[in-house]
């Protein structure tokens, strides 16, 4: 079970809020990385957790590593703006470190889980979500199994969670699959640009221009079967392997602006 925490919104006045999720292993690290080589402009929010450091990973660089017990000061502190329970350890993004940063309008990235973008989604609502798919489960299981890090056991613990995480990709502004890694470093680009691009963060709605309602038909990517198509830039339906049978679900994954 997951622990919620209640907090009062945040407004985000300058700097816009990536948020990035997807299942182990679906290639959300490598992503990132590639996306903070092309953007520079864009902060990395670096998360706190309770697991241990990685082969190659250092602290204060890909996580703040901390004891339980840390963790734990730190949350009743109120330095988080979400934490999450994930595979057995905890996760959380720093509160103070995030406001000051999009309040002096600089762009940041959150790296974190589906549960931890649901919350950030209700405390921020002005922050861009983005859902990194793979392929299918099965090109999943591979890369689990090429990463060497996870024994049998807990790769198919993985790939159960992942069946369970990749259904909440609806809720998420923009789903990328993650087949070819050059084309999927190329949306998530074009989705921070566009991002910058949005005249509701540029000032006032000019006199005489109506904007298209946010949200009617299909709010980012939501179950679409056709309702959306008049009102699409770009129809591009896309199979959801979210039940790991061959059963699967056209979604829009195109945001209306």
């Amino acid at each position: 079970m997951r622990d919620r925490v209640s907090l009062s919104r945040i407004s985000v006045p300058e700097g816009n809020l990536f948020v990035i999720a997807a299942p182990s292993g679906g290639g959300k690290t490598s992503l990132t990385r590639a996306l903070l080589e092309r953007e520079p402009g864009i902060r990395l929010s670096v998360s706190y957790t309770t697991r241990p450091p990685r082969t190659g990973e250092q602290d204060g660089v890909d996580y703040h590593f901390v004891s339980a017990d840390r963790f734990a000061v730190l949350k009743d502190s109120n330095e988080f703006l979400e934490h999450a329970h994930v595979h057995g350890n905890w996760y959380a993004t720093s509160r103070t470190w995030l406001k000051s940063q999009v309040s002096a309008g600089q762009d940041v990235l959150l790296e974190i889980d589906w549960q931890g973008a649901a919350q950030v989604r209700v405390l921020i609502p002005e922050s861009v979500h983005i859902f990194i798919l793979p392929p299918s489960l099965e090109s999943l299981e591979e890369r689990l199994v090429r990463r060497g890090q996870d024994d049998a056991a807990t790769i198919a613990r993985r790939l159960d969670a992942a069946r369970e995480e990749i259904r909440h990709c609806v809720e998420f502004n923009y789903v990328i699959i993650n087949q070819d890694f050059a084309s999927a470093v190329d949306d998530l680009t074009a989705v921070v640009r566009a991002t910058r691009l949005r005249t509701a963060r540029r000032g006032p709605r000019i006199p005489g221009h109506r904007a298209m309602p946010r949200g009617r038909a299909c709010r980012g990517a939501v179950r679409c079967a056709g309702r959306c198509r008049a009102r699409c830039w770009w129809w591009a339906p896309i199979r959801v392997y979210a039940t790991g049978s061959s059963e699967s679900e056209e979604i829009c994954r195109i945001r209306h602006l």
